[in-house]
Parts: structure tokens; C-alpha cells; sequence
């Protein structure tokens, strides 16, 4: 019997511990800056901004942060034409009038994303759940998704005659 519940209580401290180490959104964080900070290396490198808007209380939001960083295509796709932040919404801080100037994102649920150029002008906010197939994401529709905003979608010169 004490070997049970010995195996039980280090499953549960296992657990307990590889989900106290993820967690990718910083309530403490000041976003505007986050996204400052962002439109600046995003000029700079060609990209354009991906945030990441929820929070570490929101299972969705920390699964598709997994997603995207442990998929290999898809995390390529992510580093080659995007700067990536996580915007944090919590009742420790909701962010609000970050997300008032994004145009209320939050409209669509927690994650949700949002797009800007490295002028830092909003060009797309997408509701995640088209990204979603079963209790996970879809490659197929993530990189879809990726490729329509990246900046080269967008280029002009890219539908020249």
C-alpha cells in the first residue's frame, strides 16, 4: 500500500512540475512594450508580428504554444517569417487597453491571434478554432494559415504580370 500511494504522489509532483514549467505568457509583462519591442525586430528582419493572445490558465492556448514550437515544419514556417509574442490575458492582467488598440480580440475566445505587419498595423485577427482538428491543431490549416499572412503573401511585387 505504501509503494502505491509513493507512486502515486511522484506522478502527481511529475505532472505538477512539467506543468509549473510551461508557462509561456508572463502576467507581469507590459504588452505594449512586448509589442514594441516586436515591431522593432520585425522590421528589421522582414517579418511580421504573430501574438499569441490568452492565458496559462487556458489549456488550448498552452497546447497550441506546444504545437507550434515541437512541430517541426511549422515552427520553421514561425521563425522564418514571424517575430513571436505572448500577450498575456489573466485576471491578474487583462491587457485591456492593449487589446482595445488590437480591436478586441478577445472577442473570439482565448488563443487567439493576432497579425501585424513591421509597421506594427494590425492585418489580421484569426480565431483559432479553424485551426483546431480533434483535441489538437492541424498542420495542414496552421501552415495555410502561416503562408496567407506571412510577408510575402502579402508583397505586391509577389503578383506582378
Amino acid at each position: 500500500m505504501k509503494l502505491v500511494l509513493v507512486g502515486l504522489f511522484l506522478s502527481f509532483f511529475i505532472a505538477a512540475s512539467a506543468q509549473q514549467k510551461e508557462k509561456p505568457y508572463d502576467p507581469q509583462k507590459d504588452a505594449k512594450q512586448q509589442i514594441a519591442n516586436a515591431v522593432d525586430r520585425a522590421q528589421k528582419e522582414g517579418k511580421h508580428v504573430f501574438l499569441q493572445i490568452g492565458g496559462n490558465w487556458c489549456s488550448w492556448c498552452l497546447m497550441m504554444h506546444n504545437y507550434y514550437t515541437t512541430d517541426t515544419k511549422v515552427d520553421s514556417l514561425m521563425k522564418a517569417n514571424y517575430v513571436v509574442e505572448m500577450i498575456n490575458y489573466s485576471k491578474e492582467n487583462r491587457n485591456s487597453d492593449v487589446l482595445a488598440e488590437l480591436g478586441f480580440p478577445q472577442r473570439f475566445g482565448f488563443p487567439v491571434i493576432v497579425i501585424l505587419d513591421s509597421k506594427g498595423n494590425r492585418i489580421h485577427t484569426q480565431n483559432t478554432v479553424c485551426l483546431e482538428q480533434g483535441h489538437g491543431y492541424s498542420q495542414k490549416r496552421f501552415i495555410e494559415f502561416l503562408n496567407n499572412w506571412s510577408p510575402a503573401a502579402l508583397d505586391p511585387r509577389n503578383y506582378k504580370k
